[in-house]
């Protein structure tokens, strides 16, 4: 079902980064069923099941395949997806998780992880965002976490990444409120995942975190979609800089 009213993304482009599982396939086929046509990023081998979604739905714009760990190949890639599109909503969702005790931490990981987690995420916004500001129209959405707030154990990089990400997302919101571009973003809680397949699989841990969620449970990927639509929507067009908990109420406790 089509969103309606200030929900509706019908007629709208959007672009979800990470689309293969998770938090973003689920994201990028909400806002096709809110209406939006839907380009997908990641990598060549892995998009085929969420463009086949999107394509049976009729909502799929393209596909796009470039590393965000390379800065030239996503300048590449935005040259090519804004000479034939235009794009409304940007939803930076790909990220990358490294874990291990901060001492031990290598160089490499540090870099990749805040390179694909931060510095793709102003590269992209960058790129994607110039559009939009020229118009005076559009949305971007950050997947940020509750690791945005809080320092986690043993994802020293992702933890930092994810704070800068919330610094990003309010810092831009500063500058392109009032230019009619929104900025958001999403921190969602402990959710399944790719990412968090480690904690599922420690039976202490998994227990550990699932006693502090208020709603008794971890969150599934479609948790996230109905904030996303919000965020994608006119309904948001007042809301700036916000950082949205998506978590059981982890947050709160």
């Amino acid at each position: 079902m089509t969103g309606t009213g200030a929900f509706s993304l019908e007629g709208r482009t959007a672009v979800v980064t990470g689309a293969r599982s998770g938090i973003g396939r689920a994201i990028a086929l909400g806002l096709a069923g809110a209406g939006a046509r839907v380009a997908i990023w990641g990598h060549a081998d892995n998009l085929g099941e969420t463009a086949d979604a999107l394509a049976g739905a009729g909502r799929l714009l393209r596909t796009v395949v470039a590393d965000l760990g390379d800065r030239e190949a996503v300048d590449r890639a935005c040259d090519e997806l804004l000479a034939e599109h235009r794009v409304d909503i940007l939803v930076n969702n790909a990220g990358i998780i490294r874990r291990g005790p901060a001492v031990d931490s290598p160089r490499e990981d540090w870099d990749d992880v805040v390179g694909v987690n931060l510095g793709a995420v102003f590269q992209l916004s960058q790129r994607l965002g110039r559009p939009m500001l020229e118009r005076g129209s559009g949305k971007v959405i950050n997947i940020a976490s509750v690791l945005s707030s809080q320092g986690g154990i043993n994802v020293v990089a992702y933890a930092a990444s994810k704070h800068a990400v919330a610094g990003l997302t309010r810092a831009l919101a500063n500058e392109w409120a009032g230019r009619g571009v929104q900025v958001n973003a999403i921190a969602p809680g402990y959710i399944r995942t790719d990412n968090t397949a480690a904690l599922l699989r420690d039976q202490q841990r998994y227990r550990a975190i699932l006693d502090r969620i208020p709603a008794g449970r971890w969150g599934d990927p479609d948790d996230l979609v109905g904030a996303a639509v919000f965020l994608a929507s006119g309904a948001s067009d007042y809301v700036n800089g916000h950082v949205l908990a998506v978590d059981g109420g982890w947050m709160s406790r």
